[in-house]
């Protein structure tokens, strides 16, 4: 009789979730023993690092990835991670580790009495498996849960069960298939096309989802279709549209009035693949203007049901936009040339570089299919005054705002294609919540480059201090951070540049592993 171990593995190898991101402790390793020929374990140094890594590499991959994870205490420190992965839609499979069953009613060391329970606000599906024999399907269903639901799935699994018997029954689970379709009816279709193509002027506002399934394309050819202004959803995680189209207007801000603002006009806003809307800062007003109908089109039941207005439709954005492209005659006319990129600003100080003047650089110097990991906050604004992203992929955000994505995410986006350039452009504030991550990228090797904006100070939350009357908060400053030795420290090669003449001639040299290029630039405003 075969193990619950072999079962689960082999069971893991059918399904191609063979790359491991984890950080073990003694619950893990009965798991972890007799890994079959294929498998690839990713240590990370803090579980913070090990799910962002995790979750970056799923993104770029574009499938579920197993991550193993230690009892309640690596969980809890995991959390602030998934936090981004379950605003992402990131199908993240965590497995964990409990104490024997014997030893859990007693509350031994390193037991957790519930385990899912820990994990249940954020995940959508956790659970323990009631006895060793259920283990293989308890397993299956995390990962058709997190495929399922685009979300990350727990299961916590007592390490006495892995060397146990699976049951005769346990290998009925290896074959399993489970799909998802999720076409509009041809009711729906109809109705849907007409009310799109009767509108005088449409607005598309088109969400990170778009991106993530592989979208990209299709929508600039919708877009084109319509010939309607285009935005991108706030709280922007993925790019859903090449920022530079004659056709985008942006990223929509953050809050109700100013979204209602942008809107004015408009008779009907097509939302694809976005919650309506992910809000921050809170700025009171109608939700649309007089006049404005919305349509939402999302695979996201929960984020359909939790609108609080518009019409949604749970569908695959995907088939709708073929249906639409289907339905809905030419373009008027060709959408025109790409928006020129302004000259980039100048620090006034003239010591340090503006964050325009890096990013000219990056998109100068650097490959056009380039993959940007973001976690610089304060420079939003000057991000895309520079940028011209126009390919599938190429920017990553944390989803949630929870710092602490961006340089193990930039780890996990190198993993998953190592034959496209990946860079990670990281705050100083947001580096040091997942610094360890720079280990894991000097251990595979990978060709990444981190350039680290150092301002020493939390820039976003100095912006933020002005929008709420709080101008003298403690503990906003960070001064004495020289991330050049600690990039060192843990393997990387790293070098401070103090120039945009010195900073091109870094960018213009090809890493063949991973380095760090920290810059002194000026602070801005995100918005």
């Amino acid at each position: 009789m075969p193990s619950v171990r072999r079962v689960s593995h082999e069971f893991l190898q059918r399904r191609g979730l063979t790359t491991v991101f984890g950080n073990p402790g003694s619950n893990e390793l009965p798991f972890l023993a007799r890994l079959p020929a294929g498998f690839r374990y990713v240590l990370g140094l803090h579980e913070g690092a090990v799910v962002g890594m995790a979750d970056g590499y799923a993104q770029a991959s574009g499938r579920p990835v197993l991550v193993n994870l230690h009892a309640a205490s690596g969980s809890g420190n995991a959390m602030g991670a998934l936090t981004n992965a379950v605003a992402s839609r990131t199908p993240l499979v965590v497995v964990a580790g409990q104490q024997v069953r014997p030893a859990v009613g007693p509350e031994a060391n390193l037991a957790n009495v519930d385990a899912p329970a820990l994990m249940k606000p954020l995940v959508g599906w956790a659970a323990e498996p009631a006895c060793a024999e259920d283990v293989p399907r308890a397993l299956a269903q995390a990962v058709f849960e997190a495929e399922l639901r685009r979300r990350p799935t727990y299961l916590s699994v007592p390490y006495d069960d892995w060397a146990a018997e699976a049951g005769e029954n346990s290998r009925a689970v290896l074959d399993r298939r489970v799909e998802r379709a999720s076409a509009p009816s041809a009711d729906q279709g109809r109705r849907l096309a007409e009310r799109v193509a009767a509108a005088r002027r449409p607005a598309l506002v088109l969400g990170g989802d778009i991106d993530s399934a592989g979208l990209f394309d299709s929508a600039v050819r919708l877009a084109e279709r319509l010939g309607g202004p285009v935005w991108a959803a706030p709280s922007l995680f993925r790019l859903p549209f090449p920022n530079r189209h004659p056709l985008f207007r942006g990223v929509l801000p953050a809050g109700i009035a100013p979204i209602s603002a942008a809107l004015e006009g408009h008779d009907l806003v097509l939302v694809l693949g976005a919650p309506v809307f992910r809000y921050h800062e809170y700025l009171p007003g109608r939700y649309l203007p007089p006049g404005t109908e919305l349509v939402q089109v999302t695979e996201d039941a929960s984020a359909a049901a939790r609108a609080p207005m518009g019409e949604a439709l749970v569908a695959d954005p995907g088939a709708v936009i073929e249906l639409l492209l289907e339905r809905l005659g030419s373009p008027a006319a060709t959408a025109g040339p790409y928006r020129p990129v302004p000259e980039p600003a100048v620090a006034e100080d003239g010591v340090r570089l503006h964050p325009e003047q890096v990013f000219a650089a990056l998109r100068d110097e650097l490959p056009e299919d380039t993959a940007y990991v973001v976690e610089s906050t304060s420079t939003n604004a000057a991000w895309w005054r520079q940028m011209d992203l126009r390919r599938p992929g190429s920017y990553y955000f944390p989803a949630a705002g929870g710092l602490g994505f961006g340089l193990p995410g930039a780890v996990g986006v190198a993993l998953a294609q190592p034959d496209r350039p990946v860079v990670g452009v990281i705050g100083d504030g947001s580096a040091n919540y997942g610094v360890t991550a720079l280990w894991t990228a000097a251990q595979h090797r990978l060709p990444l480059t981190i350039v680290l904006l150092r301002n020493g100070t939390y820039g976003a939350l100095r912006w933020f201090g002005g929008l709420l009357g709080v101008p003298d908060a403690p503990g906003l400053d960070i001064p004495g951070l020289d991330f050049t030795l600690i990039a060192r420290g843990y393997g990387v090669s790293s070098v401070q540049v103090n120039s945009a003449e010195e900073l091109r001639a870094v960018l213009a040299e090809r890493p063949d592993g991973p380095r760090l290029v920290q810059v002194d630039t000026a602070l801005t405003t995100p918005n």
